[in-house]
């Protein structure tokens, strides 16, 4: 099936709508990004008129993704599945493990991990840069044991059952001070923009 003939059948207008809120974008920023008008992306938005293929193109432009991404054409469906084994592993510093639960989806806005502590160990080392890109923000849970959140200057003791929340932009780590293994879930919304 022709590209065209999708653009049909995908009401991109809601998530048009969404993407340009999560990048918190006004219409008039998106049509000066994209070069649609401002009039033309608000019909599409509500659905009023299906966009050329060109329009369609220069939209996503302004939302900085490929047309494929827009359009979820690079999706073989709107479920994606990730079992155990097919987790992607690394490790940070020594005592850090780390698993990537969500698939490596082109345009994915968020990512979800697992990260085990062993005792005294940590995500990063003191004074690092900041790992992810301006505007992400970070949510962790803490499924077992105690960490030590250090950020900005600051430190807040999380125990198991604790969820924070925080500009993951700014230079921060985990640290695990024992005596048992820690462990973590992070989801890390990339290229949020802070209102």
């Amino acid at each position: 099936m022709a590209v065209a003939d999708q653009l049909d059948q995908i009401h991109i207008g809601p998530r048009v709508r969404a993407l340009r809120e999560a990048m918190d974008l006004s219409l008039r920023d998106l049509a000066e990004r994209s070069g649609v008008s401002a009039p033309m992306l608000s019909q599409v938005e509500r659905g009023e008129t299906s966009p050329t293929l060109a329009v369609a193109s220069r939209i996503a432009a302004g939302l900085d993704l490929r047309l494929s991404q827009l359009l979820r054409l690079d999706e073989e469906s709107s479920v994606s599945v990730v079992r155990r084994a097919e987790r992607r592993r690394g490790g940070g510093a020594a005592g850090h493990t780390f698993e990537i639960l969500t698939p490596p989806l082109p345009g994915q806005r968020a990512e979800l991990s697992r990260h085990v502590l062993a005792p005294g160990a940590a995500t990063g080392g003191e004074g690092d840069p900041p790992m992810h890109e301006p505007g992400s923000r970070e949510i962790a849970v803490v499924e077992a044991g105690t960490v030590t959140l250090t950020i900005d200057g600051s430190r807040h003791e999380l125990f198991a059952g604790d969820t924070v929340t925080f500009d993951a932009d700014l230079a921060h780590r985990f640290e695990n001070p024992g005596p048992g293994e820690a462990v973590l879930l992070a989801v890390v919304s990339a290229g949020l923009r802070r209102s």
